[in-house]
């Protein structure tokens, strides 16, 4: 398992790569919407499967996990673990705050597009009519629909705690079996918990949005804001920044061979180099 300071190496070399990727709209622009629908793909799983089981917030938290493990593994772009990565680059002056927030709002309209597309081919695929996962949909939406601003910040906030949580952990291990068990047992606690994501309810509302009667776009950018706000602070301020401090890298560039041990900066290289693909773009 890698350090702390190691680890934040090597979130700063996957924050390099984000912005220097997105440096190629087309090929970023389709990471991002592969990300999107990566993560509809969860949100069609937990409603086909737990609805059927009286909409059980355990069977919903074990299937979920399948989403980020995709993003993880399967290479894509998601939004809500680089509201960690970018920041605290930002903050140490790895990168620019404007390229930060530029591969940020580029990163979140990608996983937007994927998601709607996504949602449309189910809608069109009607395997959500009249059965009980349909049903736990509907039943979502109308609680997402009445949901207060302080619900749906704090949600957001309590959900990406635990999505950056799983992407920080995943780094600092050097096991893919490894990564996979803990970005499982945290993704079961979001959705266990009723938290709320961002990309996921882009999905949702989407699919609502493209069968009718259930939502409008109205309330659909009230919750992705809300909710897109509440993941950010999650992520860049209560992971991103508490690391930083723990680590003792808050205030500090990142450090260069004469100011970093040898190893450790081998080692973060290494880390990079060998799981920088899968990993840098969850």
């Amino acid at each position: 398992m890698l350090d702390l300071p190691t680890t934040i190496d090597v979130q700063l070399g996957q924050a390099h790569h984000k912005v220097e990727s997105a440096a190629h709209p087309w090929r970023y622009l389709v990471a991002s919407m592969l990300a999107g629908m990566y993560i509809g793909i969860g949100v069609v799983l937990m409603v086909m499967t737990a609805g059927p089981l009286g909409n059980s917030p355990l069977v919903a938290g074990a299937v979920f996990g399948v989403a980020l493990t995709l993003v993880v593994f399967a290479g894509a772009e998601l939004v809500t673990s680089a509201m960690m990565i970018l920041p605290q680059a930002a903050i140490t002056r790895s990168i620019g705050w404007g390229r930060a927030i530029g591969t940020l709002l580029f990163c979140f309209f990608g996983n937007l597009v994927g998601s709607v597309v996504f949602a449309w081919m189910i809608v069109q695929s009607r395997v959500l009519d009249g059965n009980a996962g349909g049903e736990m949909l509907a039943a979502m939406i109308e609680h997402k629909n009445v949901e207060g601003f302080g619900e749906m910040f704090f949600r957001g906030v309590l959900c990406n705690v635990l999505v950056c949580v799983a992407i920080w952990a995943a780094n600092r291990l050097q096991s893919e079996a490894g990564k996979a068990i803990i970005i499982f047992w945290c993704i079961l606690a979001f959705i266990a918990s009723g938290f709320e994501h961002v990309v996921a309810n882009m999905t949702t509302f989407s699919i609502a949005l493209f069968q009718g009667g259930m939502t409008d776009l109205a309330h659909m950018a009230r919750n992705l804001a809300v909710v897109g706000l509440g993941n950010l602070v999650g992520g860049a301020v209560v992971i991103g920044v508490s690391y930083l401090v723990v680590s003792g890298r808050l205030g500090t560039t990142r450090p260069t061979a004469s100011t970093a041990s040898p190893i450790d900066v081998a080692l973060a290289q290494e880390q990079v180099d060998r799981v920088g693909v899968p990993v840098r773009v969850g």
